[in-house]
């Protein structure tokens, strides 16, 4: 087992790894910086690096201060977290050169399943369903309406890579295409610098649900059933649960089989996110697969009692997986309270939180960084806590969540916490009746 893990992240995530690693018994390296000298994740680190100024480039995503950090503290290990640089092939390998533990899949497990094109290439020869659409990046518009009229309307342009929405056009007819094009293109290259688009059959009404999966370093997979992350907004994820309202016994065996092929084609290792198109006839589709921890990870934390951290970190550690796959007990559901301005189209509110109280009680959890006095910096995401509710049943979790969402209290900046109360009143959700395009039609009411 590793003597001490560094945790090449911030925030939330990078609180929750410590708490594991002290449970036990690894000593935690928190690297922040200087907008981050006052997280939680430092103060609670047992040594604690300052590797730049806030611009991430400088900081969280610079590898050789990261690997600096590592020198100078004798870590080795690293847990990457989500985001940043936990899907970084080049990081991956430079770790392995160096002899320190990637807690995650090896650089060629990401590399296959990073790129969105690669990933779906794979998934073809694993014998996943995949959404039809172009079999590789298209070369110009012409090829791009030629295969739309085999594809047949509405179809939809995404960057290779892509992520939260960028890059990203529906076309519901020809006409529309070419000027979709140009914009996907020019989006594209200026978030990823890379201008790269493949296209897709458009899945009308579908859900997100995705399938958590653990591999270990002798080929062993098992899944961890699915979480629902149909709420979403500019396709950027509002509330998950598990199990899905959706689901039935034969479609959760179905997308449990294709998950955990999915990762045995390409022999993974660690924790990783089989992500699906479920369409309203309850068709499935392969859309891409996360190859860290997700955000959403308590969801299934959950409901099927075991702490993810621990098995990432037993699996770098060469341990094997002793159990099989796991079924939800219960509901667990999960709300992203985000630092924005739900009144004023999602706009971040960075700032100083004056007053802080999370809500507590028998199946209510918060994973949070912030506290009154903590100033939100403008540099990063604008997460700032996670809201997990668990109870016998879907309807006893809302209400759980709703009473909980209730005593949530954040002053001083603007939170998401009034569409999270709205919507756990709409009847539409409490009856399970919603997709992925749900908050486009939902009418925040002003409070």
């Amino acid at each position: 087992m590793f003597k001490k893990i560094l945790i090449a992240n911030r925030g939330e995530i990078a609180l929750r790894v410590i708490r594991t690693c002290k449970e036990m018994g690894i000593k935690t390296v928190a690297i922040y910086s200087t907008a981050d000298k006052e997280s939680l994740h430092v103060r609670f680190a047992d040594e604690a690096v300052c590797i730049g100024p806030p611009v991430s480039t400088e900081s969280y995503l610079s590898i050789p201060k990261i690997m600096a950090a590592v020198e100078i503290t004798n870590a080795d290990a690293i847990h990457p977290g989500y985001g940043f640089l936990s899907e970084n092939t080049k990081f991956a390998k430079i770790c392995e050169e160096y002899k320190v533990k990637f807690i995650g899949p090896t650089a060629d497990q990401i590399s296959k399943m990073g790129d969105k094109i690669t990933a779906k290439e794979t998934m073809i020869k694993a014998g996943v369903p995949v959404v039809p659409g172009s079999e590789g990046l298209l070369k110009d518009v012409k090829e791009a309406i030629k295969l739309a009229k085999v594809i047949g309307y509405p179809i939809i342009m995404k960057a290779t890579a892509g992520g939260g929405g960028k890059g990203m056009r529906v076309v519901w007819k020809e006409e529309d295409l070419e000027d979709n094009w140009n914009k996907a293109k020019q989006e594209s290259k200026a978030a990823f610098g890379n201008d790269g688009l493949y296209m897709e059959k458009f899945v009308e009404e579908p859900r997100h649900i995705e399938f958590q999966v653990l591999g270990d370093q002798y080929g062993n997979v098992i899944h961890l059933s699915e979480r629902d992350c149909s709420i979403q907004r500019r396709h950027q994820k509002l509330i998950e649960e598990s199990p899905s309202p959706f689901m039935t016994d034969e479609l959760r065996e179905k997308m449990g089989e294709a998950a955990v092929k999915a990762a045995k084609f390409i022999k993974y290792e660690g924790a990783g996110t089989i992500e699906f198109l479920v369409d309203k006839y309850r068709n499935f589709y392969f859309m891409e697969m996360n190859t860290r921890i997700q955000v959403e990870h308590p969801v299934t934390e959950e409901v099927v009692d075991l702490d993810l951290i621990k098995e990432q970190i037993r699996i770098a550690a060469g341990e094997k997986l002793e159990m099989g796959n796991r079924l939800p007990h219960g509901h667990a559901m999960e709300c992203r309270i985000n630092a924005e301005d739900v009144f004023k189209d999602f706009r971040p509110s960075p700032g100083k939180i004056t007053s802080f109280h999370s809500p507590k009680g028998h199946g209510v959890r918060v994973d949070s960084h912030v506290y009154a006095g903590y100033t939100v910096p403008s540099n990063y995401d604008s997460l700032i806590a996670k809201l997990i509710c668990r109870a016998p049943t879907r309807e006893e979790c809302i209400k759980k969540m709703a009473r909980a969402l209730d005593e949530f209290i954040v002053e001083g900046i603007k939170t998401t916490v009034p569409i999270h109360q709205q919507i756990m009143k709409h009847e539409e959700f409490k009856a399970g009746n919603f997709n992925t395009g749900f908050l486009n039609d939902f009418e925040l009411k002003a409070q």
